[in-house]
């Protein structure tokens, strides 16, 4: 027995030692950032794409000087922590996505002409950050001239930020560098440090136990995990730089953070060189607190106009364009939440969580009063816990909430949809500090991808839900890494502190329901004097770009003056005092034939276009969609600080019909009301296209009553590995706007 015992302890001890070098990522290999692969697309095959958009362009009439480019300047690699987790197989992935991968899909499956890389900066470690480069130098090394490229990559991270409260929360922005010499690429990334009152510096990446790390190889016996366990301690081991020093002064190999855009600005002076700030998914409420608004980012410390001189429109994480007058939460006088009742077509989910617990309460034996008291208590409760207050409401599913907290009536909204930090919202704002010199945001407009598998540019075809969208989110409520607690569906609600509870990051969100919001992801146009990385770049600076929700239609925007022959494009400032004329033209963007083109193949070979491409590459036919009308929206920023945000926004101002006809559409308007007003207007427009099938485009897929009440939700999760949860929707294009200024402005 004795020599029993002492077998079965030194087989626990060895056990214990294997299970503890797993968790300490001992057994586990990096990850790299790799070598591209694809040689560069042939010139004759992107002289023939020229002379096709050359053929379009005179067609509808449009100035030749520039052409149009399609790039994506949001890509995420698994060097990004969540892209990393929705690789590994226990969510549904198949491998990690490098970025030498993002380089040869934009190459050959989504032919880009630009694109950049925009990982999490707080998992890029400093070995990362340094391979990074490298991959992007080899990706453009192979497009051959420099002045007349196949397609530009540019280095960039996410800064991405995350606020406890409305108050300290800044959001998402994406960091691009034109250069790729040492002196235009910072040491390190620069990242978004926490609020003081986090309690958890890494949240997202905070390593537990060595021994129960090293459990989940054995739960869940699926490969990925000993990697993900040594990339964890390699993000987590960097330590962070001193504060208060100069950049250029740093050590290489330390985390250097930014609490605030304004520290991030400073930042990025210190070091030097050219680089663009584009905020995105403002609106995207899973990680956005309650109440958010983009107002306290409007002044000259959280702004800067000549870094931030783009806001990203629409992404694979849905629309932020569009404002609307309702609330997700009532803010008081002394900072206290409250629910909001329902208006139309919005259903707060606080007040959904009231209904919930009413409707348990009433299958008891309980009072109408004590159900109704329960029901306010449960509001309360909810607001309280701020993103996470669907775990104050206990055994609670997806289908419980219906589609509250959503934008129902918006073009693909992001999901858990925050209005007061919508573009549309930040353009109608003013600072008036300075009544003799008031601050206003004045980006121009581009939509990207955000896309976390190495896929720049997914929009091109409608297919492969799984890969080409975030939709593997909703899996993290299923999995060890983002499963909730478990609870019984009781009649009563109960509190929820978020830094108490020790729950994990994605379980603190709702991610099943918002699997559903993710889309294949947009593209930004850019309107360019010729293929090179200083020219695209130069559009950029001007704001000579626009944003579609994925295909490649063609836009001009121009404010004209027939009697001097002068002509300005999206992006631009005039000032005016007599009627304003502009002039609009949009080409609908080619139908795609089915797989990939002979050159690709051949590029890739076979395994490569379904590793890569899932087996469907770029590929246009000769028929372009229609352009069914152009939408004009109107927006005269404040000046008086009580003016009301909805009443500014004229959305839409005009819409103009367009003939059916695949040539595209050429129309031209006035606004005959700008004169007499006597003060700043911005319009910018919608080239709308006939409807087409797209990925997750009816989102929860409401079955509604006649007044619009969603009664039944049929999400997409769980569905087939075919099931692309297509729908009819029309894709669009939303230029830049025009910001037109009377010589006296008032309030100006």
């Amino acid at each position: 027995m004795r020599k029993i015992l002492i077998g079965l302890s030194s087989l626990a001890l060895v056990l214990l030692g294997m299970i503890y070098a797993m968790g300490a990522g001992w057994l586990g290999d990096d990850l790299h950032a790799g070598t591209p692969r694809a040689p560069r697309l042939p010139l004759a095959g992107i002289e023939a794409r020229e002379a096709v958009q050359t053929k379009a362009t005179q067609a509808v009439g449009a100035p030749e000087e520039k052409q149009i480019l399609f790039g994506d300047l949001h890509v995420h690699t698994s060097f990004s922590i969540d892209a990393f987790m929705m690789a590994l197989p226990a969510i549904g992935g198949d491998g990690v996505r490098p970025v030498a991968d993002a380089c040869d899909f934009a190459r050959w499956c989504s032919q880009l002409d630009f694109w950049s890389v925009n990982d999490h900066d707080l998992t890029l470690t400093p070995r990362m950050w340094r391979e990074t480069i490298d991959t992007i130098r080899e990706c453009n090394a192979i497009a051959g001239d420099p002045k007349n490229p196949d397609m530009v990559a540019f280095m960039g991270w996410e800064w991405t930020q995350i606020g406890t409260t409305a108050q300290n929360h800044y959001g998402h922005k994406n960091v691009i560098l034109r250069d790729l010499d040492d002196a235009g690429i910072p040491a390190r990334p620069i990242v978004a440090s926490p609020p003081a009152d986090a309690t958890d510096r890494q949240s997202e990446t905070a390593v537990p136990t060595n021994l129960m790390l090293g459990m989940l190889p054995l739960v869940s016996p699926q490969p990925g995990w000993l990697d993900f366990i040594r990339y964890l301690h390699e993000v987590n081991e960097v330590p962070d730089c001193p504060d208060d020093v100069n950049t250029r002064d740093l050590p290489a190999d330390c985390r250097e953070n930014a609490a605030t855009p304004e520290v991030l600005f400073r930042k990025l002076d210190e070091w030097g060189g050219a680089s663009t700030v584009i905020p995105h998914g403002t609106t995207w409420g899973y990680y956005t607190p309650l109440g958010s608004s983009w107002e306290k980012q409007l002044n000259r410390q959280q702004h800067d106009p000549e870094r931030q001189r783009m806001v990203e429109v629409f992404s694979g994480h849905g629309n932020s364009e569009e404002f609307r007058p309702w609330h997700e939460v009532v803010l008081d006088k002394d900072g206290n939440f409250s629910c909001p009742e329902p208006a139309r077509r919005y259903l707060p989910s606080c007040w959904r969580a009231g209904q919930i617990i009413y409707d348990r309460c009433r299958a008891t034996d309980a009072s109408e009063q004590d159900c109704t008291e329960r029901a306010a208590v449960a509001r309360q409760y909810y607001v309280n816990a701020d993103i996470s207050g669907q775990l104050t409401v206990p055994g609670q599913t997806a289908a419980d909430w219906l589609d509250s907290g959503q934008c129902s009536d918006c073009f693909q909204p992001s999901f858990n949809y925050r209005p007061s930090s919508s573009v549309q919202s930040m353009m109608a704002l003013t600072d008036l500090s300075k009544p003799e010199e008031p601050l206003r945001f004045r980006f121009g407009f581009m939509a990207s991808s955000d896309n976390h598998s190495a896929r720049p540019g997914t929009g091109y075809k409608e297919y492969a839900r799984d890969d080409m969208t975030e939709s593997r989110f909703g899996l993290f409520d299923q999995t060890h890494l983002g499963q909730p607690p478990k609870s019984e569906p009781e009649p009563w609600s109960r509190p929820f502190d978020a830094a108490k509870s020790g729950v994990p990051f994605f379980a603190l969100r709702e991610s099943e329901r918002g699997a559903s919001y993710f889309l294949t992801g947009g593209l930004i146009g850019v309107h360019s004097q010729s293929r090179g990385r200083g020219e695209i770049w130069d559009a950029m600076q001007r704001r000579e770009v626009y944003g579609t929700s994925g295909p490649r239609i063609l836009l001009w925007f121009d404010v004209v003056d027939p009697e001097a022959g002068k002509r300005a494009p999206m992006g631009s400032e005039v000032t005016q005092s007599t009627t304003p004329r502009f002039e609009v033209r949009a080409v609908g963007s080619f139908e795609q034939a089915a797989g990939c083109s002979d050159e690709a193949v051949s590029a890739l070979g076979t395994e490569g276009i379904e590793h890569l491409c899932r087996g469907e590459c770029l590929n246009p036919s000769d028929q372009r969609r229609k352009i069914s009308r152009i939408e004009v929206i109107r927006i005269r920023p404040q000046i008086r600080a009580d003016e009301d945000i909805a009443s500014l926004i004229d959305d839409p101002w005009r819409v103009l019909k367009c003939a059916p006809d695949e040539a595209g559409c050429r129309v031209t308007f006035e606004d005959e009301e700008y004169a007499a007003s006597a003060r700043e207007a911005l319009y910018y427009v919608r080239a709308i296209e006939e409807p087409s099938a797209a990925v997750n485009a009816e989102n929860l897929r409401c079955d509604r009553d006649a007044e619009g009440k969603c009664l039944k939700t049929r999400p997409c999760t769980d569905v087939a590995a075919d099931d692309n949860c297509l729908a009819e929707t029309e894709e669009r294009a939303w230029s830049s706007p025009i910001f037109v200024t009377p010589p006296r402005a008032v309030g100006g």
